[in-house]
């Protein structure tokens, strides 16, 4: 006969939650369990939820911990508890979804007991969905990029910004990049991208030797891309506060600008940031109340265009766009099309 499997009750935030296998051991490393990504979850309570509360999530389930396979899951299940909240949401294919809302950290150990260790949140709250309030620029390692690479594109990202008159407010990916965030007030989705698409050219204007607004990766070598399609309307970016799916738990963590040259984001586990974050409070705390203007960016967005600049690529999963050049890779463009497949008669 199986084993039956060990079960956990607690109460959180008011709700009743049975844990299956609480004991589970999700990041190998250190051995810390479900239980502990609840309790890491739990700590950073006013901090997660100043940035993701009342915010969709895409749930990516881990039933074997961080080391194992994974797969994304956009609807709730059917039999989710009838106190979660949920709203519907589309996907960037139009794809509509009953997706998670963060409503409090019941929410969270709901999703962490089957086994989502962090979450992919969408730069819209659940009131307001065709609205985005934040612009998060995404500072990418392509293939040789050295962390050192990514800080200093942090620097000229955060320049940038003070020179528009913009506050802008870094985190560590959980991985080896960087995402700096803007809170703006409710705005297109458009717009917003369009704000990102305008910084990646200034960016790469002002050191084309580091930075890179490149959509196709045969053009970027070995510089930092900046990844303005992280802006398109209903796609998620991993949260501030979540964990990810590596062996030692490394947590995306908001930091301060006065501390960009020395961190260390190896050493930000679901192990050490609640300390941190018990000495160093949020370092996101002024963000929230105070949303930035993103006129200076549409105002440098409507002056490439005037310029002669086409839009960006999008995505191959969106329908193509105004003003959108052809999504080909250069080198297949240089090519030429298909017989068969040329454009007119």
């Amino acid at each position: 006969m199986a084993e039956a499997s060990s079960r956990l009750d607690l109460e959180i935030d008011g709700r009743e939650l049975s844990i299956s296998r609480p004991e589970k051991v999700f990041f190998p490393t250190r051995g810390e369990t479900k239980l502990d990504l609840i309790n890491y979850y739990r700590s950073v309570r006013e901090p997660l939820m100043a940035t993701m509360g009342n915010r969709p999530v895409m749930l990516q389930r881990f039933p074997d911990g961080a080391t194992g396979k994974s797969f994304f899951q956009k609807r709730v299940p059917d039999n989710a508890p009838d106190w979660l909240t949920t709203t519907e949401m589309s996907t960037p294919n139009g794809t509509r979804s009953r997706v998670l809302v963060v409503a409090d950290i019941a929410h969270v150990a709901w999703a962490v007991n089957l086994g989502c260790l962090g979450f992919h949140v969408w730069a819209t709250t659940a009131d307001r969905p065709d609205s985005a309030d934040e612009l998060r620029i995404d500072l990418d390692p392509s293939p040789g990029v050295t962390f050192a690479m990514i800080v200093e594109a942090a620097h000229e990202t955060r320049r940038l910004f003070e020179e528009l008159g913009i506050a802008s407010y870094p985190k560590t990916t959980g991985n080896r990049g960087i995402h700096v965030y803007v809170r703006t007030a409710s705005t297109s989705p458009i717009d917003v991208r369009a704000a990102a698409v305008a910084v990646a050219r200034e960016l790469e204007r002002r050191r084309p030797e580091l930075i890179t607004a490149a959509w196709w990766k045969e053009e970027r070598g070995e510089r930092v891309f900046v990844d303005f399609n992280q802006n398109a309307p209903h796609k998620t970016v991993f949260g501030a506060w979540s964990v990810r799916a590596n062996a030692h738990g490394q947590v995306s963590t908001p930091f301060s600008w006065d501390e960009l040259d020395a961190i260390a984001p190896l050493e930000l586990t679901l192990a050490s940031v609640p300390a941190r974050l018990a000495e160093r409070s949020d370092p996101w705390s002024e963000m929230y109340p105070d949303p930035q203007s993103l006129e200076p960016l549409l105002e440098m967005s409507r002056a490439d265009m005037s310029a002669g600049l086409m839009d960006a690529p999008w995505p191959p999963v969106y329908p193509k766009q105004p003003n959108e050049p052809h999504r080909v890779a250069p080198s297949r463009a240089r090519r030429g099309p298909p017989v068969g497949d040329a454009d007119g008669p």
